[in-house]
C-alpha cells in the first residue's frame, strides 16, 4: 500500500464564492482511519516580477483587507476560472502597473498553501518594458513604484516585504540566473 495517499469517499460543496469554493471532503488515509479535509478551490493566479533594467523592478501597493494593512509586492492577480495563466500575466502586468513587456520568461510555480488550498501561483519574468496606460480593475487601489534590487532584498531582510509569492519570485528569478542574489 502506498504511504502518501489518501482515497475521497464523499466530497460536498459547502461555499461558493466569487474569489474560490470551499469543499468538504470525507477521506480515508493510508493507515484505513478516516478523516475530513475542508479545501479552498481556486482558480489560481500570476506573479509577474517586471525588471525595468537590470538592477531596478517594479512592486505595487495596496491595501489587503484581509491584513488591514498596505502591502509591498510584486504585480499579481488571480485567474479567470479557465484563463490561460500566460495572458493572464500580461493583462494583469498592464492592468496593475500600466507596462507591457516584449520579454517574458516563465520562472516555475508554487502551491501558495497546500495545506488546505489547491491554488497555483504561475512566476513570470517581465523584460523590456514600455508605458502605456495604468487601468486597475474596479474596485482595486494600486500604485505601482520602482525600486532597486538591493533595496528589495533589504526590505525583505528587514521584514517590510512579507508577501510570500513576492519573495518567492525573486528567489525563482535569481536561482534561474536573471537577478544576482545578494
Amino acid at each position: 500500500m502506498q504511504k502518501f495517499y489518501e482515497k475521497t469517499l464523499k466530497s460536498s460543496h459547502i461555499f461558493k464564492g466569487i474569489v474560490f469554493d470551499v469543499k468538504k471532503d470525507d477521506v480515508e488515509l493510508s493507515t484505513g482511519e478516516k478523516t475530513i479535509r475542508e479545501v479552498v478551490n481556486h482558480p489560481g493566479g500570476v506573479v509577474i516580477l517586471a525588471l525595468k533594467d537590470e538592477n531596478t523592478i517594479l512592486l505595487v501597493k495596496q491595501y489587503r483587507y484581509p491584513l488591514k494593512l498596505v502591502s509591498l509586492e510584486l504585480p499579481a492577480g488571480k485567474l479567470d476560472r479557465v484563463e490561460n495563466p500566460d495572458l493572464a500575466a500580461k493583462r494583469e502586468f498592464e492592468e496593475e502597473t500600466g507596462f507591457v513587456a516584449k520579454k517574458w520568461d516563465k520562472l516555475g510555480i508554487a502551491y501558495s498553501s497546500p495545506g488546505f488550498c489547491d491554488e497555483t501561483l504561475h512566476f513570470y519574468l517581465a523584460r523590456d518594458l514600455e508605458y502605456k496606460k495604468h487601468s486597475p480593475d474596479d474596485g482595486e487601489i494600486i500604485e505601482y513604484f520602482e525600486y532597486n534590487l538591493g533595496k528589495v532584498f533589504d526590505m525583505i531582510n528587514s521584514g517590510e516585504i512579507n508577501d510570500a509569492k513576492t519573495i518567492c519570485a525573486i528567489m525563482r528569478a535569481g536561482l534561474k540566473g536573471f537577478i544576482k542574489l545578494p
